[in-house]
Formats: structure tokens, sequence, C-alpha cells
């Protein structure tokens, strides 16, 4: 290959079978355009997608076997939990070509000295810091642009409210509209000497989280009155980050074109389940009560499907019906009391915890939103424990000599896992009937004591979206309302590739980590042995 100018554009939530549909319908020129003299690939991502660091892997090159499983760090002394944002450096770090970016997620621009660019002004879960070099360049797209536009919007729950849904629509195409100036103007105006120019548009991330109901006819929350608003959001968000691709690729027609997407995207199956159920039925196994209490509105809702407060946030819709600790002091707490040092309790009391940084500058971001920390003062008592987790669920076991107040003898690791496993195992979907489960991913012939503070002891991959399970011994668990209709279930990602000395055409099925890899290649460098994949060309 020859050395060639490149503009990468990540498409974070692109659906590729929802693309194709619109571009057959007339409704993305200019992507269709680019198909069709592309070299093509759909790419998998396997498990890593349920890691959720998709973009960690496209901005660092890196897959989950030499990078991390999760981005939720849990604390063996204090049983704490947070969202960590990266510590890997990215992979434009190993380039000599001039690099610019603008709001790539997980691309710490402070452990690449020679990059220029921007990072965090509307990334969907950035996993950084907000920051840029030059220091002043982000004032300068502030000061020029303004602030994110679709912020607030972009991680509201908003299927229950027609209104809601409309308004989260035009918020996220206002914000594709913004972003693709402000992608120009960083590109062509400040910074245009550039060798590789990298840019990740997250709008369709929020879109197809939120309003997939709308456009997937068998999806159970088709039939609510927002659905339509949600369907002609989502299509025109399509539309607007197509536009964003037509007109970056006019702005620059000297530079080969790479069009990408990590993973795919669909329908939902865990927000609930991992968030909530899962830790409740733990709990009721250890302690044989419950803390979720349902209302009997949600228990007799039509077809299983209970519907939140239109205006009220799904957390706290949620969380109001998860008990405190009970009075008088149960014998959990009394355990933990005797266990943990003060200022340890001092912190699970707390009402709420605040975004920060470690000392070496990672980003850390409070996990108190999910319901699923209301039964944190418990786990130090507790045999297992229900993680957070954006995806799959995933057990700890409260292991000796592992956590610091760990119940399971090392001993009986093996025969506690199983346990846990046939406990989930035995739960129905209250509103199917159908086994809740997938499939249960064990590490088994790893040394128990060695797990690392990112990694579970079981990863639960659920079967279907479960509002609720029926488990023969422990009764009924929920239901409980959707959180998000959309989610990362979709088989493939893709890449297209339109670059001198390629051929047009259907490449077939390759690895998301080989996208780091091409652009390498088609800058004409050599590829470093530490990056994962091979390039694609």
């Amino acid at each position: 290959m020859t050395k060639q100018r490149i503009l990468a554009i990540g498409l974070d939530g692109y659906e590729a079978s929802l693309g194709d549909r619109l571009m057959a319908a007339g409704e993305l020129p200019h992507l269709d355009a680019l198909r069709r003299r592309s070299a093509r690939y759909l790419l998998r991502h396997g498990a890593g997608t349920r890691t959720g660091l998709a973009w960690e892997h496209a901005s660092t090159g890196l897959s989950p076997a030499s990078g991390r499983a999760s981005s939720v760090a849990f604390d063996t002394e204090t049983y704490e939990v947070w969202h960590v944002g990266t510590s890997l450096a990215p992979f434009p770090a190993h380039l000599s070509a001039r690099t610019v970016v603008f709001d790539p997620p997980y691309f710490d621009i402070t452990r690449a000295p020679s990059v220029r660019g921007i990072v965090n002004w509307g990334a969907h879960d950035p996993g950084v810091a907000r920051g840029s070099r030059p220091g002043g360049l982000l004032n300068d797209l502030l000061s020029t642009f303004g602030e994110y536009p679709a912020r607030k919007a972009m991680y509201d729950v908003v299927w229950s409210s027609p209104e809601r849904t409309r308004a989260m629509g035009d918020r996220l195409i206002e914000a594709t509209k913004v972003r693709t100036r402000a992608a120009r103007w960083l590109l062509a105006e400040r910074c245009p000497d550039w060798d590789l120019g990298f840019v990740v548009a997250g709008e369709l991330h929020s879109a197809i989280e939120n309003l997939w109901h709308g456009i997937d006819r068998d999806h159970p929350l088709h039939g609510m009155p927002s659905a339509p608003d949600a369907e002609r959001g989502l299509r025109a968000i399509f539309r607007a980050t197509d536009a964003l691709v037509g007109e970056l690729a006019a702005a620059f027609p000297d530079a080969a074109l790479v069009v990408f997407a990590m993973n795919g995207m669909g329908p939902n199956r865990s927000d609930v389940a991992s968030m909530l159920l899962l830790s409740e039925l733990l709990h009721r196994s250890d302690f044989g009560r419950s803390l979720l209490r349902v209302p009997k509105r949600w228990s007799r809702a039509p077809a299983g499907l209970p519907v939140p407060e239109a205006e009220v946030p799904w957390s706290q819709a949620v969380m109001t019906h998860v008990r405190q600790w009970p009075e008088p002091l149960d014998s959990a707490r009394r355990l933990a009391a005797k266990v943990l040092p003060e200022r340890v309790k001092r912190l699970l009391r707390s009402a709420e915890a605040k975004a920060c940084r470690t000392p070496e500058g990672l980003l850390k971001l409070p996990l108190g939103w999910m319901p699923i920390d209301l039964y944190r003062p418990y786990w130090p008592a507790s045999r297992s424990f229900a993680l957070p987790s954006f995806y799959d669920g995933r057990v700890r076991i409260n292991l000796s000599r592992r956590e610091r107040s760990g119940r399971v003898p090392v001993s009986e690791y093996e025969a506690t896992c199983d346990e846990i496993e046939g406990l989930i195992r035995a739960c129905r979907d209250t509103r199917t009937g159908a086994p809740v489960v997938d499939h249960v991913e064990r590490f088994r012939g790893r040394d128990p004591l060695a797990l690392g503070p990112m990694d579970c002891d079981l990863v639960v991959v659920w079967g279907d979206a479960a509002l609720g399970f029926d488990h023969p011994d422990l009764g009924r668990i929920g239901p409980v309302p959707y959180r998000r209709p959309g989610g990362h279930t979709g088989p493939h990602g893709m890449a297209y590739l339109a670059a001198d000395g390629l051929d047009a055409g259907d490449f077939g099925v390759r690895d998301s980590y080989d996208v780091v890899p091409t652009l390498f290649r088609l800058l004409g460098e050599s590829v470093p042995d530490h990056l994962s994949g091979r390039s694609l060309v």
C-alpha cells in the first residue's frame, strides 16, 4: 500500500442491518455512495462487546486480552465499586503520522504527546476527563460551538413518554449537526496539517439505546405510545449521521476514508436483570428475605410490562421500591459493623459519591444510580453478590483470603460457583416462562485468589429481556420496568474502506480489532507487535 492521508470516522452505535435497510430506502445517500466504492467488511467483536469497552479497544488497538475485562472496578478492602476510565495509551502514541482527534471515547490524549485534538466534548461514555491539546483548543471550541447540545438527553430513559422521546430525538439531531461543523472546523481550520484525522460520532449510541423500540416491530415496547416518535427520531438521527459522513468526506477529498463501527446494536437483554434482579436473587438466597418490594401496579401490569411514571427517572422509580437497612439491625448489618473499619462504614452511608480521579489520573465515576448499589452494604456478610454491570450479569464470590470479609473458604470455591450457577439457571422469565439464562461463563483452571479488581467469578449471559424472575424456591422477583429498550446485541459492526489500491466489494467477516492495524498499514507504517488484530489490507 502507498502512504495516504486518512480520515477515520467512528460511528458509535451504528447498527449495520438497520443502516442497510435505510440505504435501500434511499435515506442514507452518502453512506450508500461510500459503501458502493469501498472494500466492505462486517466486524465481529465477540465477547469484547460485553465488556462495554468497544471504544477503548478502538482508541488503544487492544483487545480485552491485552487490556481489561470490564470498566467496573471492585475494591476487595472496602467493597467499593467505581466505573473507571482508561489507563492505556492510545494507538497514535505509536504513530509517526501527524494525528488530530475529535471526541473519540477512551482516548487519553495525555498519554499521546504528539496528538492534537479534543476529547470528552460530547462522547457517549467518554472514559477520560475533558481535555485538549493544545490546552486552549477546548475553550476555542466551546466559544465557537458551545457545550454539547444533547448532554442532558444522552443518558435519559424516555420510552414511557412520547414528549420526552421527541425531545431526545430533536436534541440528538441538533448535536449531530453541531458535531459535523465542529469536526470540520477542527480539521480544516485549527489543525489542518494532519495525516490521520480521527473523528467519532456517538449520537446513534444514545439513540438506539433509547429509541430502538420504535424501529423493532418485535420489541415488547413497540406498542407503547412513544414508538412512532422513537422511529421518526431514530431515522432522522441516522440521516444526520449520514450527512456528517458526507460533509466530512467532501471537505477532505484527498483523504482515504475509513468509516467503521466496532459492534452492532439491537434489543436490550440485560439492564433489569443485571442491575437489579440478580442482586435480589442472591440476597434472598443468602439472607432469606427480600429488599425489593414490587408495587401492585407493576405486578399487575398488562402483558407483564410495568410502566414507570413518565417524569420520574428510571433509577429513582426502581430504587424507591428497594428497602434500605431494615430496623432493628439484622444479622448482616451487625456483621458488617464488626468487620468494616469506621471510615468504610462512613463511605457506605454516604448518600452520593462524586466523580473524581485516582492518583494516577484515571477518571472514576460513581455507580450509586444503579439499584444494585442498595445491596452493597450487605456484600461483606454475603456469600456472593452481583457487581454493577451495563451488560451481562457479573457475580463475585465473597472469598476468604481474597475479599476482606470473605465468607467462602477457598476449598469450597468451585462448589459455591456450581451452587450459584444452579440458582440462576433455575429462574424463569415472569413474562414468557422461558429460562432467563442463555449461558454462564466460568473460568475454571485459574487461581481464584488471583482474580483482578475488574474481574468476576461468573458471567451470566441473559437469554432475553427478563423483567422478572420466577424461582421455584425463592418465589417471584419483579417485574420491574424496562430501562433501555436498545443495547449492544447486534452480531456485527462494519468497516468501509475507500482508499487508493483497494477494490470495492464485500470481503467477509473480520475482527473489530483489525481496524487499528489497518490504519497503520494505510499510513505506510509498521504495525506494533503489541496491538491486537491484523490489518484488513
